[in-house]
């Protein structure tokens, strides 16, 4: 069955607070994704952001971010003031990751302080949650005690996790280790009921996992066999792909790689754990860089390029066998994009999952894409760009000459808006979704830009201002998705 989705992060809602969140805002999307006929709300990762501030880097595999915690359901649940929180006002601006860290933890410790932790809610959360919540909550309290460095610059007992330095750091933090049990409560809290008011729509949610974690987070901290770390529990090997067009000397994550032979003898538990939790959170789960499941790249720790990585061999048929045999069928969706072997092909086709097609990536006009429509089967899901692209309005400023001629004479571009010709090419294709950034429904340009690969700093900020989705905006997605006949069949059998 056809459908259709916009890609936006819950980061990039308006609001009053700095950032978007799981409020208002994020209700009036639903809303405008129902008015125009959407099947899905694709969004990023929702961890809690570390160095950097992306969503692929968290403290935690299971952690939601608190910057995402409404401020004015706080407020309506009597934990807050309004005055309280005025200080922590920035309408219609980037993110300003800085300020939130400085400002939203003194707002969210005032509703803590007010907070009654004998709930029979807020109980059986810790119940539901504790196999991570106990770890991750210790974490970041301890985290916290030491300046927020990584815990590689811990104390030496603390670093180990030697049991009386644990028991006492249990006693000495217990107030903020509460704390932040507290954030995860309502944020969780918050999500699901965002989430429930989404699905009673017909709008399903896309969740995101990346498939590497921090090496500074809790999973790491608490679970270093299943790391590749060395004596001093420093990494020795860290994720990253080699060199192509867009980065010669390769990309360099930084992130530790995984002991699979480790975690296979367990019979994957952890990730058990991990994508039932994400499959639980999400409707579909698109699992990122699904060709390092067949084979990874490591760089020697403590290079600055990728030049110097090798290719090794992941636990491909076996993790998602794995998955299969002990959670049944789950909505994934394959971040397949780079480089595709026919191992990588076998084990998508194995698993039944989708793969990915991106419109930016078809028109080299030296040779035919794997990426140009015309090659598309319906098991796919088809996308103008991601969060990693240009907008689309970008990608056409600075394409090469020949291959813009390729492009508009493909997608039969007359006049107009070049970007819209390429949503309306994207919608077209016979994959069964097709999902469309925001930015690119707004034919916006590099302002909009969500994040360059690689670099650090003015990624990961951009944010609709309130009122940008105006009607003509509204009428034009609409008119384009029941054109291609992807309108929401929920709507049909209500």
């Amino acid at each position: 069955m056809r459908k259709a989705g916009i890609l936006l992060h819950i980061s990039s809602l308006p609001s009053n607070y700095g950032i978007g969140t799981f409020g208002k805002e994020a209700y009036n999307f639903v809303d405008f994704l129902e008015s125009t006929e959407q099947s899905y709300w694709q969004i990023l990762p929702l961890g809690p952001t570390s160095y950097g501030d992306s969503p692929y880097q968290t403290f935690s595999a299971f952690a939601m971010n608190p910057y995402f915690i409404d401020l004015d359901f706080l407020v309506k649940d009597k934990l807050l003031k309004k005055s309280e929180i005025l200080d922590s006002q920035s309408l219609e601006a980037e993110v300003d990751y800085e300020r939130l860290y400085h400002e939203r933890f003194k707002v969210l410790r005032i509703a803590f302080d007010r907070f009654d932790l004998n709930s029979t809610y807020f109980q059986e959360f810790l119940r539901n949650e504790g196999y991570w919540l106990n770890d991750y909550a210790l974490f970041m309290a301890i985290k916290e005690s030491q300046h927020s460095v990584s815990w590689a610059e811990w104390p030496e007992a603390l670093r180990k996790r030697e049991e009386h330095a644990i028991n006492q750091a249990r006693h000495d933090f217990k107030d903020a280790i509460n704390f932040h049990s507290f954030l995860q409560y309502e944020a969780y809290k918050q999500w699901y009921n965002l989430k429930h008011y989404a699905n009673e729509k017909g709008i399903q949610i896309i969740g995101d996992m990346p498939i590497y974690v921090s090496y500074d987070s809790s999973d790491v901290w608490t679970k270093p066999q299943y790391f590749q770390l060395d004596e001093n529990k420093l990494p020795t090997l860290v994720a990253g792909v080699p060199g192509d067009n867009f980065s010669p000397t390769g990309q360099l994550w930084g992130n530790p790689l995984y002991r699979w032979d480790i975690l296979e003898g367990e019979d994957f538990a952890w990730w058990i754990d991990r994508v039932k939790s994400n499959t639980s959170m999400f409707d579909v789960l698109r699992i990122d860089h699904f060709i390092g499941f067949v084979h990874y790249f490591g760089i020697p720790y403590g290079d600055t390029t990728a030049e110097r990585g090798k290719w090794f061999e992941g636990p491909s048929y076996k993790l998602f066998e794995s998955i299969k045999r002990q959670l049944g069928d789950r909505q994934i969706i394959a971040e397949d994009l780079g480089m595709i072997t026919d191992k990588v092909r076998a084990l998508l086709k194995h698993t039944g999952f989708p793969g990915m097609k991106l419109l930016q990536f078809a028109f080299d006009s030296r040779e035919e894409s794997d990426y140009i429509p015309h090659l598309y089967h319906n098991n796919v899901v088809a996308y103008t760009g991601t969060h990693d692209n240009e907008t689309t309005t970008q990608w056409f400023k600075n394409l090469k000459s020949r291959d813009l001629k390729y492009a508009l004479e493909y997608i039969n571009h007359v006049k107009g808006s070049k970007t819209d010709s390429l949503i309306k090419a994207t919608l077209a294709t016979v994959a069964d979704t097709a999902i469309i950034p925001m930015q690119d429904y707004l034919n916006l340009g590099s302002e909009a830009r969500f994040n360059i690969p690689s670099t650090l700093g003015g990624n990961w900020v951009w944010r609709l201002k309130a009122g940008q989705i105006d009607r003509m905006t509204r009428i034009k997605i609409k008119r384009f998705t029941k054109l291609y006949g992807r309108t929401n069949p929920f709507h049909k059998s209500k």
